[in-house]
């Protein structure tokens, strides 16, 4: 297994390996070890049907709970991030979220499989949170430790969100519900359980609100971290 980092802040190439096989636990951990060091990894040249995409996730940690999308036919834990050809709805997930960062546990990650991918367009990027927090100055990351954030998807989820009654003509299978109005506490800096590493825990897309502060200063707080 060969493992070829991005250049940037984050990332890295791993080839080598095929997923589609067995994987061994050494194999497994050499890949975790991996995750846990770049933060995102990316598998090249791979060729996995579902049963193969399932069983790496749960090698990696497991299942999350996934409350807003509708599974693909067949299957509890798959879900498609869809967009057609002639799909005229605004972009999905367009802004910097944690991924669902508003439930009492989080996933650890997010594994996805290409089927198709376009030609031009449809980039997803990634944003090293452990890095911006470390580049903060030692006062701004006391303040920071200090504060709670409150999570919800009511923003997104909830019926008047932006994939609520409104949203027409998505290809995507989203079930928006009322229990995307319930609230979510979480620090805004958490420390990584494995590295002990501290980062700044998800942002503007499921942050509603800072613990005892009010929603404007909370808001100009969120905005300048998200910068």
């Amino acid at each position: 297994m060969k493992i070829e980092p991005s250049g940037e802040v984050c990332g890295a190439e791993v080839t080598g390996v095929d997923l589609s096989g067995p994987l061994d636990p050494e194999t497994v951990a050499a890949i975790r070890a991996a995750w846990l060091e770049h933060r995102v990894l990316a598998f090249p040249d791979q060729h996995i049907d579902d049963d193969e995409l399932e069983r790496l996730t749960v090698a990696l940690g497991g299942f999350g709970q996934d409350p807003f999308f509708a599974p693909i036919a067949g299957r509890d834990h798959i879900a498609a991030i869809l967009r057609e050809a002639d799909e005229e709805t605004p972009l999905f997930a367009d802004n910097w979220h944690s991924d669902w960062s508003f439930l009492p546990v989080p996933p650890a990650g997010t594994c996805l499989a290409a089927v198709d991918i376009p030609p031009v367009g449809g980039d997803m990027l990634f944003a090293d949170q452990i890095a911006a927090f470390a580049a903060l100055p030692a006062d701004r990351k006391d303040h920071l430790r200090s504060l709670t954030a409150i999570h919800s998807a009511r923003s997104a989820y909830a019926p008047d969100g932006s994939y609520g009654e409104r949203d027409k003509g998505r290809s995507m299978a989203i079930r928006p519900g009322e229990s995307a109005r319930a609230t979510q506490l979480h620090p805004l800096v958490r420390r990584h359980p494995e590295t002990g590493e501290e980062g700044l825990f998800s942002c503007l897309g499921y942050i509603v609100g800072i613990g005892g502060m009010d929603d404007g200063d909370a808001f100009a707080l969120l905005a300048d971290l998200m910068a």
